[in-house]
């Protein structure tokens, strides 16, 4: 489900990103989405079992793009459709700070709804529930 106001405001952060001078290092939000982490998240699309609760939001984000098997709860996002993303988007969930520790308990051992607040540099994850 597209929630209009990620949307708009991902594509006004676009529109920032784009205008902005080149050095500059501010983390403009750029908006948000929701999903359910469920089973098939947990595995690899060619079956093996993941490592981490950052590969396991990259596979919802793949499953949900490139497979089209997103749960019913599971947003539209306008930045991780790509593999190029996805690999970015693993790489910020990785981070420091980017999830708890209880976050990333909850999705390796559940199937949590989760928020993902997408900034230009990098991301936090939060559950919902």
């Amino acid at each position: 489900m597209l929630s209009r106001r990620s949307f708009i405001a991902g594509a006004l952060g676009a529109a920032l990103l784009a205008g902005s001078a080149p050095g500059a290092q501010a983390d403009t939000y750029l908006g948000s989405y929701v999903a359910r982490i469920s089973g098939n998240d947990h595995y690899a699309s060619d079956g093996y079992p993941l490592d981490n609760a950052a590969q396991v939001v990259r596979q919802d984000r793949a499953n949900f793009h490139r497979f089209g098997t997103g749960d019913a709860e599971d947003d539209y996002d306008p930045w991780f459709g790509s593999n190029k993303a996805r690999a970015r988007l693993q790489s910020m969930l990785e981070k420091r700070g980017a999830m708890s520790g209880g976050t990333r308990r909850a999705i390796m051992n559940g199937n949590p709804l989760i928020e993902v607040q997408v900034f230009s540099r990098s991301v936090k994850v939060r559950v919902l529930r």
